[in-house]
Order: C-alpha cells, then structure tokens, then sequence
C-alpha cells in the first residue's frame, strides 16, 4: 500500500529506472540498492524526499541488512543480465545470480519484509516445441544464466509463508526507453540499427522472440506490490506481450522509424526459438499487456531525436557486456 518502504535491488538499472520514479509517484518511499554501475544520476530528477540510493553489492550481507531495516516489500531485479554478460566471468555471475539469492531472502525475511518479488526469467524454459509455453511446463534451461534462475525459483518457494509471501515473475524481453537505457536486447538493438544506419540485419528470421514493453512491466510490478496475497502466494507468472517472429519485429521497426530502413537477412545457425503464454497472469490476476513493440519503438525514437542516447553504439552504459568489460567488476 502507498507508504510503504519498497526496497529493489538492482534498482538504477533498465527496468529499475523506470520502476523507481513511478513507485515514488504512487506514494511509496524507495530504498534502491545498486552497484551503480552506469552511472549515479538517474535519480536526479526524482523526489529525493522519498528516495534512498544504497550503493551496494548483493553479496556484501552486512550493507543489505542496514539497508532492509524498516522496509516492507522487496522486488529483485539485480542480476548480472543474459548470457553474453554471464559467461564473460561465470564465476562471478554464480556468485550473483545464485549463490548471493538465499542469504538475500534469508535477510528480507528475518528483517520483517512481508512480501518478495523475484524477477526470474522466460529463459527458463529452454527452447518447447509448443506454441504457448505456459508456467505448468518444465524447465530446461540451456545456459547456466537461465538454470541459476531456475534454481532461485525453487529456494524461493522454500520461503513461502503466511508471514512472508513469494511471487515470480517470469517476464519476456523488456523493450523501450529507460533513463538507464540497454541497447543489447533485440527491439532496441533493431531500432537503434534502423535510426542511426537505415538498414537492420535479421538473421534467420522465423525464430519467436517475446518481447514486454518497459512501461507494461513496471506497471506489473506495481500491481504485484499491491495484490492481495492470497492471489500471488508461492506462484510463478509468465510475464509477456505478444510472441513475434524476428522478421515481424524488423518491420515494425522499420514502419516506426521510416521506408528508407533496408531490411537484410541472411541464414543463420541458431534457429533458438522462445514463446511464452501470458494467459494465467491475465486471468488470475487480470493484468494484461497494453503497450505495442510499435510504441517502444517509437519511445526510442523520440529519444535519439531529442539527444538523451549519444554515441548510441560506443557508449559502454548501454551495453551490459561493454560495461562489465570496462569496471571489472569481481
């Protein structure tokens, strides 16, 4: 409820940028808990009032539990993000994304935090044959990206209780402006492509890529603060839009940003195929995906016009790897 004290880790990244300023709008006061690795001015318009910014590492459990005092509702966000970030440095994405998982539930809970929620990921389920991948389906995943998140979704569910309640959300690839802007994942990568050089590269083409706008998935996180627990306790939520082909997502793009982009495909090895069905999220808790891959588009378009993404393609802050490459994070 509004006056709540919501603590996201991970929270001055791509989605965190976005989630934070409207949870302080809603009437929530804020902890994020960052490493601040692109940049500790995100924040700088928001209500400071109602703002606290922890410059923190997940694995440092002393700094965590002085931030978790006082807070009600935890939503996790940190991670080190997809699989080119992770397998730069396994070790240290093992020590995040998995080994640092428990101890953080294990202080949210013992702290008095009555409500966690865990962003997983659609990765999860490795590559199905069926066209609407749904949550009662096994997990397979193929990375150890997407297997540690499998795994973070059963430690959770250790924790379920009338006092501490659990949710995941499996969410598909978040898409559209961010203060913290990722231009690595494939609408944005497509758009930026089709702004700055007039021409995008599909390879292959058929392969199924689900996609959420950023203003969708935020909006879902809201809601998930607010949800009567009897609705989300101990479940798992696909959290997507619309499952598209890779060429379809090209010419959306192509249509938001102007005729004269050339679209060139060529064959491709990788023929990885995801989809996800959001079905259970919209009739259990009747959240349904409003915003179109047209408008994240056309959100992006608006900020390269307006000058907020320079150096668009050199610019570590909006590639993960890059970033992980330039700090050296251990």
């Amino acid at each position: 409820m509004s006056g709540e004290r919501i603590l996201i880790t991970g929270g001055a990244g791509y989605v965190g940028a976005v989630l934070t300023p409207k949870l302080l709008q809603a009437g929530y006061e804020v902890v994020v808990y960052d490493l601040m690795l692109y940049g500790e001015d995100v924040f700088d318009e928001c209500d400071a009032e109602r703002l606290t910014v922890v410059k923190g590492d997940i694995r440092d459990q002393t700094t965590l539990r002085t931030a978790m005092q006082g807070v009600h509702q935890v939503i996790h966000l940190a991670c080190i993000s997809n699989d080119p970030s992770f397998e730069l440095d396994p070790d240290l994405g093992r020590s995040i994304n998995r080994d640092a998982f428990r101890p953080l539930v294990e202080i949210a809970r013992d702290a008095g935090v009555h409500r966690f929620i865990y962003a997983s990921s659609s990765s999860v389920y490795g590559i199905k044959d069926e066209p609407n991948v749904t949550e009662d389906m096994p997990c397979e995943p193929l990375t150890d990206y997407s297997r540690f998140k499998a795994e973070c979704e059963l430690m959770l569910a250790e924790y379920q209780s009338d006092r501490f309640t659990t949710v995941t959300i499996r969410p598909a690839t978040v898409c559209g402006y961010s203060p913290r802007q990722r231009l690595d994942v494939i609408v944005n990568i497509l758009t930026n492509h089709a702004y700055h050089r007039r021409q995008i590269k599909v390879f292959g083409g058929a392969q199924l890529r689900p996609n959420i706008h950023i203003a969708d998935m935020t909006d879902l996180y809201l809601q998930l603060l607010r949800e009567d627990k009897h609705r989300i306790a101990g479940k798992i939520f696909n959290a997507g839009y619309e499952n598209h082909p890779v060429r379809e997502i090209a010419a959306m793009v192509k249509a938001a940003v102007g005729d004269d982009v050339g679209i060139v495909t060529t064959p491709t090895d990788d023929n990885r195929s995801y989809h996800v069905s959001s079905q259970k999220i919209a009739d259990e808790l009747g959240f349904v995906a409003t915003h179109t891959i047209e408008q994240a588009v056309a959100d992006l378009k608006r900020a390269f016009d307006a000058g907020l993404l320079p150096d668009s393609f050199d610019d570590p802050r909006y590639f993960n790897i890059k970033t992980m490459q330039r700090v050296g994070l251990k």
